[in-house]
């Protein structure tokens, strides 16, 4: 009997921590309200490990075959609907205790595991520092603490995927580095209610093969905890920075200029390019309202993005590889944002999403300019707009589906394939199983 409750405890000790709603992938265990205390408690005299998991299969349809998309990954070669495992994550997390009830390390490893492989989300350890309960120092491979798109966790997201925005300048939400945290786990007044997060990070993400130079992302986030304005309405905030830069390993380096009366791209080919860096420069803010209603909440949330990447010809991702030969970076001023309208319908169990997002990869040009003679801009520099339609059916703790129509818009250009908006809305239909 004695062994019977201790396998009880400890599954709901998983159930405790698995149904906690809304979390950012790097948020820590919260020892100042009720659940974390249970969990503490449960994990004192039972067990520190977790073991936790979410699927996501999924059926799509797209407007046309074989196009790129942000709904996942593109469709392939004549093809417009598809089943696919979108995400399959296992996660372990192991949390030492000391003697005093105080966190003193936290350890999580997390796959991602479907028909096409697997692949690393998480490898990270945690110290907690314990004389003060206000700092904590993170190392490893994980979510790197810019905005609040990027972070929240995918399972909890009520969009199926995040924005362009987030998806281009934030690839894979994960990177190498180190950070280190104020987030208070006690209770000090109104700095309680403050969490600031300062890391430094190799700059390529997970997706690179490995570090190409010595050059490091420094990235900081000043977020505000959940506020009550009154009884019926709270809100989040947060701002962010992301100061980078990549290095030239060729002569070329190319900017958008006016030339003769024309918006081009042109090119400096100066031998002193040689060894200089880049720039990486993104800056950041969001907030969060939760307005209470009768049959649940009304949610709305925005985040804008502004700043300079550096990026390639054809591409707005961050480069994963050195350049070579007659390669160059392509150094452009961008901007985006999202907006959410969350409510529930009926009760808790149903949910109504709108969501508007756009992203400007080069702010200095704009349609027509885009492909005119000599003015050599190519597919990257084009603006696009999406907006997504969507229903949650939160069917139990375990179970949620989702049905969602995004709509996406593209600016028109001379360039050809773009002198029109291009037909590459999908809809996503999506179960979600979590334990």
């Amino acid at each position: 009997m004695q062994q019977l409750n201790k396998i009880l405890a400890f599954l709901l000790c998983s159930l405790l921590i698995n149904t906690a709603k809304a979390q950012f992938l790097m948020d820590i265990v919260d020892t100042t309200k009720e659940t974390g205390r249970g969990i503490l408690n449960i994990y004192k005299n039972f067990n520190h490990l977790q073991v936790s998991s979410y699927l996501q299969p999924q059926f799509q349809i797209a407007q046309e075959k074989s196009i790129n998309s942000f709904e996942g990954p593109d469709f392939g070669t004549n093809v417009s609907n598809r089943f696919m495992l979108r995400r399959s994550r296992l996660k372990i997390e192991y949390v030492h205790f000391e003697a005093t009830t105080k966190p003193n390390i936290q350890i999580v490893f997390q796959i991602d595991a479907n028909e096409r492989g697997f692949t690393l989300r998480d490898m990270w350890g945690r110290i907690f520092e314990n004389k003060y309960k206000l700092f904590s120092f993170t190392t490893g491979v994980f979510a790197r603490p810019f905005g609040f798109e990027t972070n929240l966790s995918s399972s909890d997201r009520e969009s199926p995927e995040r924005g362009r925005m987030n998806q281009l300048l934030m690839k894979s939400e994960r990177d190498l580095g180190a950070m280190i945290s104020f987030d208070a786990r006690k209770n000090i007044g109104w700095l309680s209610n403050i969490k600031l997060d300062v890391g430094v990070f190799n700059g390529q993400g997970i997706s690179a093969t490995g570090d190409f130079d010595n050059n490091k992302d420094f990235i900081g986030r000043l977020s505000l905890k959940p506020i009550a304005l009154n009884k019926k309405i709270s809100i989040t905030a947060g701002t962010s920075i992301l100061q980078g830069a990549l290095l030239q390993n060729t002569k070329y380096s190319f900017s958008t200029s006016l030339v003769n009366g024309t918006k081009t791209t042109t090119v400096d080919s100066s031998l002193t390019n040689f060894g200089k860096n880049a720039p990486r420069n993104y800056y950041g803010a969001d907030v969060q309202l939760k307005i209470k209603n009768k049959v649940g909440f009304t949610e709305l949330r925005g985040e804008i993005i502004t700043g300079k990447h550096a990026v390639l010809a054809n591409s707005n991702e961050t480069p994963t590889t050195l350049l070579s030969g007659y390669a160059g970076y392509y150094i452009r001023n961008f901007n985006g944002a999202y907006f959410y309208f969350l409510q529930h319908l009926f009760s808790t169990k149903h949910q109504l999403i709108i969501k508007y997002d756009w992203f400007d990869p080069n702010t200095k040009v704009a349609t027509t300019q885009i492909g005119a003679a000599n003015s050599n801009f190519t597919a990257a520099n084009i603006k696009y707009s999406t907006l997504g339609i969507g229903y949650i059916n939160y069917i139990s703790e375990n179970a949620k589906l989702v049905l969602y129509y995004s709509i996406v818009y593209n600016e028109k250009t001379l360039l050809t394939g773009y002198t029109n908006n291009i037909k590459d809305n999908v809809f996503t239909c999506r179960m979600q199983f979590r334990f």
